[in-house]
């Protein structure tokens, strides 16, 4: 997770929370009335419905992406952050739906944790200074202060996790190798957000099409940007009028979803859950209304549920 912009340049373009996302968190009533819409299949009766892991935790200053499920006790979270101070931060704004650990995630061998001057560029890659010289600031950003010798686990080899449904990943050129380690953890999720790179900040980092073929060989497709991080070429710094000229694909979050051509193959339960996710934390009505027309086929919902759901849908789309 590096830095979205520079905080003198606000560019709402690399902001890393959807807008649709920040919209719902205005509108507090959306949950519980996407809730009593699919609250005939029984799944709200025995507490917040979605569970949510978060590998890469650290805030940064940034709400996560599923705080509207939180918000509307819609959803658990495990998280994991093996950095103190944000841990530590995590842990005192924890609510009680809400457990951090500081496990280092990944193929389950001995690494080197590289700390960094901006805790954004914390990895187990080794920075690339060839690649970071190509972007104004990123040397100084990613210079390693610290390497602290870790043991990583495979998210499948963990205990207690239980049922997961949205797996939020942003852990700086790792999320292959949690993504791997992690296929029978993810095998009934039906959404993952996880960071991509586009331009390789360290050395030996998988990109996007290398994250792209793993989330697909598990049965995900790739659904919207969340966001998307461009930087100024170097020698153009921020104060520079040729800095928005200068811009640099960099990486993005991307969100993966079950194959939507598929939705036969999942439970009732993963069709409502995927329909809290996408609609919720993403404001992604087509999926949701999908997964709303296979329950009713199903007979799960009333066809009403249909038409209950465009009527939501459209009241949050500007006049």
């Amino acid at each position: 997770m590096t830095p979205t912009a520079d905080p003198a340049t606000p560019d709402a373009d690399d902001r890393s929370v959807s807008r649709p996302a920040r919209v719902l968190r205005n509108r507090p009533d959306s949950p519980a009335i996407l809730a009593d819409l699919l609250g005939p299949t029984g799944l709200f009766e025995d507490g917040p419905p979605v569970a949510v892991l978060d590998v890469g935790a650290n805030p940064l200053d940034e709400q996560a992406p599923y705080q509207v499920l939180l918000d509307a006790d819609l959803c658990t979270v495990t998280g994991f952050e093996p950095q103190p101070d944000a841990l530590a931060v995590l842990l005192e704004r924890a609510g009680p739906h809400e457990r951090y650990l500081p496990w280092v995630i990944g193929d389950g061998g001995d690494h080197t944790l590289r700390l960094c001057a901006s805790p954004g560029f914390a990895g187990l890659l080794e920075p690339d200074p060839d690649q970071l010289r190509v972007l104004v600031d990123f040397p100084d950003l990613a210079r390693v202060t610290a390497r602290e010798q870790v043991t990583t686990r495979r998210l499948d080899d963990l205990p207690d996790l239980g049922r997961v449904d949205l797996v939020k990943i942003d852990i700086q050129g790792g999320e292959l190798s949690a993504l791997t380690g992690g296929r029978r953890v993810l095998s009934d999720a039906v959404a993952v957000q996880t960071e991509v790179g586009f331009h390789r900040l360290y050395e030996d980092q998988p990109t996007f099409a290398d994250v792209d073929l793993e989330l697909r060989r598990q049965g995900f497709v790739p659904h919207s940007f969340v966001a998307t991080r461009t930087w100024p070429l170097s020698p153009v710094p921020w104060a520079d009028r040729l800095e928005r000229a200068a811009r640099h694909l960099v990486e993005a979050d991307l969100l993966y979803v079950r194959d939507l051509a598929r939705l036969d193959l999942l439970s009732d339960g993963q069709l409502v859950r995927l329909a809290l996710i996408s609609d919720l934390v993403y404001g992604s009505a087509g999926v949701a209304l999908r997964c709303i027309g296979e329950l009713v086929g199903r007979g799960a919902l009333d066809p009403e549920a249909e038409s209950g759901y465009r009527a939501l849908a459209t009241a949050r789309l500007k006049p």
